[in-house]
């Protein structure tokens, strides 16, 4: 197979599908999205012999349990990812929505309109479930995509695009609006984050070394964040209540999610009121801590952080602990070491809130609430396809709205300018 002439019709093909499902009415992409989870549902026992595939595959590549686990396609799995297209397909259609209108002194009429982005090309790692989760909230948004999942999970994504574009095909919308890259070759990738001719934004889903092999190398934007640094402040003025079940939650709910706290930040007024109740609670939950000079001796074992420490995404059960002196010191820490993710503050303070909120340069800011919250669902977005700690174009869980773009539109009633 010729990689160079393959991508390039993957792209030919997605970009005149784009064109169509920009202009696709909301009921015909609710439609697909419902006529997909019935070939899901009609699919099953192909859907499970083609990951019974990459399960063996997997197993003679010696893949760890837990990414056997990510890639196993089983009765329940198939249930969510039916339930997951009834849940895009109940969700609002950000498309076509005009806001902000307002006449101007001309007497012409100024909004802006959303719109689709055009090509989204999303590139991720093991778990197939994604491939629905990605092409669903990309048909729902009004654009064409082209997936490149795994080489582990090639035949279960294969069978999975397989009934998408059966679902697309009976509602009568192009099959190529959403592809599946059929080759596990390396190249496919490479030449994918470069045809920006065809592809107008990358999504890159995966780990730290993907992300950042595709940030260096794409000519096509790219969505997306490396790390989740999250932080959380308990100030002197926190509730110690809170403080606490925010602190525990915020690390202990999940560790290898990227909304877990990896530092927690004290006011040296609260650490003997504080730190002890913590350290128990952690310790029964056997998580390793880790402290500044000022409080590492108050842990249940005395592990010094390291400079390194600060700026680590451990996803696992691991804490840093540093004590600062005030909420300006918490803010300059969080600004210097945080990944621009998720990082909150404890406190009773109205002022001290706010100005947390101002200062704290990251793509979401919480008050007396845990790290966990960060996530397209909790935010009432229904889904989303990752989280973005860019500054353009969309920060935080990028859900339909953050797949499309706005334009100016302007009605007029034979105004010409003077």
């Amino acid at each position: 197979m010729n990689i160079d002439q393959y991508m390039q019709q993957l792209g030919e093909r997605a970009k005149a599908a784009s064109r169509s499902i920009a202009s696709a009415e909301s009921g015909q992409k609710n439609d697909a999205l419902l006529q997909m989870a019935a070939a899901l549902n009609e699919s099953r026992e192909s859907l499970i012999a083609a990951n019974a595939k990459d399960i063996e595959n997997g197993i003679g590549k010696n893949l760890s349990a837990p990414m056997l686990d990510r890639l196993l396609i089983d009765d329940a799995v198939i249930d969510k990812m039916i339930s997951s297209l009834q849940q895009v397909a109940g969700l609002a259609d950000p498309v076509g929505g005009i806001s902000d209108m307002r006449y101007l002194d001309t007497g012409i009429q100024l909004g802006k309109m959303r719109v689709p982005l055009g090509v989204i090309g999303i590139i991720y790692e093991s778990r197939p479930n994604v491939t629905v989760e990605a092409a669903s909230l990309c048909l729902k948004s009004g654009n064409a995509t082209i997936l490149r999942g795994g080489s582990e999970a090639i035949h279960s994504n294969t069978a999975i695009a397989a009934c998408i574009a059966a679902g697309l095909q009976r509602a009568g919308l192009p099959a190529d609006t959403v592809q599946v890259v059929e080759t596990v070759d390396r190249e496919a990738v490479a030449k994918l984050i470069t045809m920006a001719e065809y592809v107008d934004v990358i999504i890159p889903r995966g780990g730290k070394g993907l992300i950042e092999r595709i940030s260096r190398d794409a000519k096509v934007p790219v969505i997306k964040h490396l790390d989740g640094i999250c932080h959380v402040y308990i100030d002197n003025e926190a509730d110690i209540e809170k403080a606490i079940a925010i602190a525990v939650n915020a690390k202990t709910r999940r560790y290898g999610v990227c909304n877990a706290m990896e530092t927690l930040l004290l006011h040296k007024d609260i650490v003997d009121t504080v730190l002890p109740q913590l350290c128990r609670i952690y310790s029964e939950k056997e998580v390793e801590l880790r402290g500044c000079e000022q409080c590492v001796d108050k842990l249940p074992q005395p592990i010094k952080a390291t400079e390194e420490d600060w700026s680590t995404e451990y996803l696992a059960a691991v804490l840093s602990i540093k004590v600062v002196d005030d909420m300006h010191n918490a803010i300059e820490h969080i600004n210097h070491y945080s990944s621009a993710h998720t990082d909150a503050i404890v406190t009773e303070s109205y002022s001290k809130s706010r100005a947390f909120l101002r200062q704290v340069d990251s793509s979401s800011v919480m008050v007396n609430a845990s790290t966990a919250f960060a996530d397209g669902f909790e935010y009432g977005l229904g889904a989303e396809i990752g989280i973005s700690t860019d500054k353009l174009h969309v920060r935080g869980p990028v859900g339909l709205e953050g797949l499309t773009s706005q334009k100016y539109v302007v009605l007029g009633d034979g105004q010409i300018r003077q």
